[in-house]
């Protein structure tokens, strides 16, 4: 289980490099929550943990994450290092126990048989197209976004049936993602 602390403290640090070093609209893509939370569906998707476990394991890494950004933000940039237990920093962790929880799960039950396989393929799409209707006007982002929210399903499918169906899902996930994220602080 030591992969999710790991993966948590490179998810947080590399993150903040990438939003410092890499240009828009690809350096958007490390000041997004949707990132966060493909990231944390794809851990449980590829490693074959029951379902507690994996919760735990998304869930540990999206909340190791927050204090490895802003250590990242003090060591390059001179950032505060109080921001590391600052009240928004509880509130990212906050928010990544949530997405942990939710995409954790995901990632199990777009591996196994049933109902909900495919329906949950499409939450790493359906998130990142969720962040796309929170950002209007940035046409490039958007199609950053779209493009991802495809590639990413294309990805998880493991026919082209189930990738079809997955998008298509992907779609109402979406609206429902978009109305959670208005009443967070990501709603605009």
């Amino acid at each position: 289980m030591i992969i999710a602390p790991v993966a948590g403290f490179l998810l947080g640090f590399l993150d903040f490099v990438w939003i410092k070093f890499v240009p828009f609209p690809f350096g958007g893509l490390g000041n997004s929550i949707a990132t966060w939370a493909v990231a944390a569906f794809l851990l449980t998707y590829y490693r074959p943990w029951p379902l507690p476990r994996a919760v735990l394991a998304a869930v540990v890494m999206l909340v190791v994450a927050v204090p490895s950004y802003y250590v990242a933000a003090a060591l390059i940039q001179g950032d505060d290092w109080s921001n590391i237990w600052a009240v928004t920093s509880g509130l990212w962790m906050l928010l990544g126990v949530i997405a942990g929880a939710v995409f954790g799960a995901g990632g199990v039950i777009a591996r196994r048989p049933g109902r909900l396989r495919v329906p949950a393929l499409g939450l790493p799409g359906a998130v990142l197209l969720a962040e796309l209707l929170t950002m209007p006007g940035e046409i490039g982002y958007a199609a950053l976004l779209v493009v991802l929210a495809v590639l990413v399903t294309v990805l998880v499918g493991r026919t082209w049936r189930d990738r079809a169906l997955a998008l298509a899902c992907a779609v109402p996930l979406a609206a429902v993602g978009h109305l959670l994220m208005a009443f967070t602080f990501f709603g605009r």
